[in-house]
């Protein structure tokens, strides 16, 4: 899956210009926590709400009503926004943009083509990503295994799975476990696992958790 799949396309944009306050509200409005900010085409910024709130005047400030009016109508934009932000490519995998955003500690990236603002990819549409993949709103069986970490092991497990005829909603693989084991989650179209989980057994496969996914 790539960012263009899952990006934001319709991007609300606000210029260097822009005072701090019109800015903030059209977050709130619009119900969204980053805005890009461009100069006429070019990508030149992004601020967050929580950009806009630290350049503003503290309530418990000792300025009058008139001042810190006067104030925040002069404040704009470019007095809060990140200046060369980083951004990704809509041809980027999900993978390598939650990465970005994981190693610089951000929580949205503008997604730029040909120089062009075309989307912004945020952390809500990687969750949003990743509970579709995982099949997290679909009902059946999650089979929680350790296994030893060897080539061929999921080759193995799906095809035992395979044998009883049940269909796999996701498969997972997690690192993590003491050295040569990983832990595999597996979600399955099924009622019951309990035919498959004793097959599972019988070939050496340590059965760590299972539920019921409603």
């Amino acid at each position: 899956m790539f960012v263009k799949d899952k990006m934001t396309k319709n991007v609300i944009t606000v210029s260097p210009t822009t005072n701090v306050l019109d800015a903030l509200e059209l977050m709130r409005k619009h119900k969204i926590r980053r805005l890009p900010v461009l100069d006429g085409t070019k990508l030149v910024g992004i601020v967050t709400e929580m950009d806009l709130i630290r350049v503003s005047p503290s309530p418990a400030t000792s300025l009058s009503v008139y001042e810190l009016n006067y104030l925040l109508a002069k404040m704009t934009v470019k007095e809060a926004m990140t200046t060369n932000p980083i951004v990704v490519s809509p041809d980027a995998t999900l993978e390598e943009a939650a990465l970005l955003m994981r190693e610089n500690q951000i929580g949205g990236l503008p997604v730029v083509h040909e120089g062009e603002l075309v989307g912004i990819i945020t952390e809500t549409n990687i969750f949003d990503a990743f509970i579709e993949s995982m099949g997290l709103r679909r009902a059946g069986i999650r089979v929680a295994l350790e296994v030893e970490d060897h080539p061929g092991v999921l080759a193995e497990l799906t095809g035992l799975i395979y044998k009883t005829g049940i269909n796999i909603i996701s498969l997972a693989t997690f690192t993590g476990l003491p050295e040569g084991r990983a832990s595999i989650v597996v979600r399955l179209a099924v009622d019951s696992a309990d035919p498959l989980i004793k097959e599972l057994e019988a070939h050496g496969y340590s059965v760590a958790h299972v539920s019921n996914l409603g």
